[in-house]
């Protein structure tokens, strides 16, 4: 059976189909993690706290005291981090992010929508003496799923220059999300296994590059690299990104049609990810007590942990974004689209913090060892995500109406 196969023009209604539009999969994500919140916050908590922390190690393997929370979010989670890195390859090659011109001013406000959001939760932990400034990352993400999916709901008028300029800068998040993660968040590095993981990366590589496609040959390379990575302290889901950027982004010049290996194991494997990987890991993530802490609900709605991240993403996300886009646009190299302005601008960055997967896992590398800490930072993910989704739907709904141009189809909305 081969792993990549020609996409058949009539499967649109396909389950496949279904689990690759950016609506379903924002569904199934919000879902998951609501069910976990609910589990955690009732009487059912005993329960779902029993599963999550249910020992799954493997001795004889080396693999420790890993609960399935952790097998969650260091296993489940590497296959939505290989889709990332396909994307990553694509935009690189063949799409934005292939053109300076136009990627540029979107580039320049994901460094400046995560530079903010670091700086408002450092300037809060800071100054309330809790000692948590090793999560100052925990804000500075997007999450793709989540916004892309808000504007294919609410957002569908807007012109298509929006939804490029939010993908990009999202598919420029993630990179710097997963630099961030590998440089500033890993364990003691055992080079010897990442050496590893590397050369099995590069031998994955070899494969794809030379039309070796079949299933029985990369999935067990991509279990090596990925058990290598794991052994080598640097956290496993970054073999799944680098695995997908050694997929080729341009036809092979022997296939019989034009679409790339990067699209082709793009649209099989986010529909695992969207359908199965994501909701798997916010099913674990998410699950949160509200009443974190000694003084209940309010005493952890004022933690500085919460606080920051929560004010990171809903103020210094839209705020670092505004800002980078009003500082630069006048520039050569980073002129707005005609199509868009700064009222747009605003809007985006707004939508941009919604930060769900990646800063529900920054959250949990950086305080892991102490629970309170990544329950403060998950709660703040969680209620400032929550609180951009919310505020993002009017003003999209506002922004349409200065916008009275043709929707984006169904088809198009179904594109990653």
């Amino acid at each position: 059976m081969a792993l990549l196969t020609p996409r058949p023009p009539d499967d649109r209604f396909s389950l496949k189909e279904r689990l690759n539009s950016r609506k379903v999969g924002g569904t199934l994500l919000l879902l998951a993690a609501a069910v976990a919140f609910v589990l955690a916050n009732t009487p059912l908590e005993p329960y779902y706290s029993a599963v999550k922390g249910f020992d799954l190690a493997l001795p004889a393997l080396g693999i420790e005291h890993m609960s399935i929370g952790h097998w969650a979010s260091d296993g489940v989670l590497a296959i939505f981090f290989f889709v990332v890195g396909l994307e990553l390859k694509r935009e690189f090659v063949t799409g934005q992010l292939r053109d300076p011109r136009k990627a540029a001013l979107p580039v320049a406000a994901a460094v400046g929508g995560m530079a903010f959001p670091a700086l408002v939760y450092t300037a809060v932990v800071a100054t309330s003496g809790v000692d948590a400034l090793h999560g100052w990352a925990v804000p500075v993400a997007t999450d793709i799923a989540f916004a892309l999916g808000l504007l294919a709901v609410f957002g569908k008028g807007l012109p298509s220059a929006f939804r490029v300029f939010l993908l990009t800068l999202a598919v420029m998040d993630d990179l710097l999300g997963i630099v961030v993660i590998a440089i500033f968040y890993t364990s003691a590095l055992e080079l010897v296994w990442l050496a590893a993981a590397l050369v099995v990366i590069a031998l994955y590589g070899l494969c794809v590059n030379r039309g070796w496609n079949a299933i029985y040959l990369l999935v067990p390379l991509a279990l090596i690299s990925w058990y290598f990575m794991l052994r080598s302290g640097v956290h496993a889901t970054i073999a799944g990104v680098l695995l997908g950027l050694t997929v080729p982004a341009l036809p092979h010049r022997h296939r019989d049609h034009e679409i790339s290996f990067a699209e082709d194991m793009e649209h099989d494997w986010n529909a695992i990810s969207q359908g199965f990987a994501l909701p798997v890991f916010a099913f674990f993530a998410a699950g949160v007590p509200i009443g974190a802490g000694d003084g209940g609900f309010l005493d952890a709605l004022s933690h500085p942990v919460l606080l920051g991240v929560m004010l990171g993403l809903l103020v210094g996300k839209p705020l670092g974004i505004f800002l980078t886009v009003l500082a630069l646009r006048r520039l050569p190299m980073f002129e707005l689209d005609d199509n868009l302005n700064l009222k747009d601008v605003v809007a985006l960055g707004i939508l941009a913090g919604i930060g769900f997967t990646v800063s529900l896992l920054i959250g949990e590398l950086a305080f892991r060892g102490d629970a309170g800490l990544v329950d403060y930072a998950h709660l703040g993910v969680i209620f400032g995500s929550v609180a951009a989704a919310l505020v993002s739907i009017p003003v999209l709904r506002l922004r349409e109406r200065e916008h009275p141009l043709v929707p984006l189809s169904d088809d198009e909305a179904m594109l990653p």
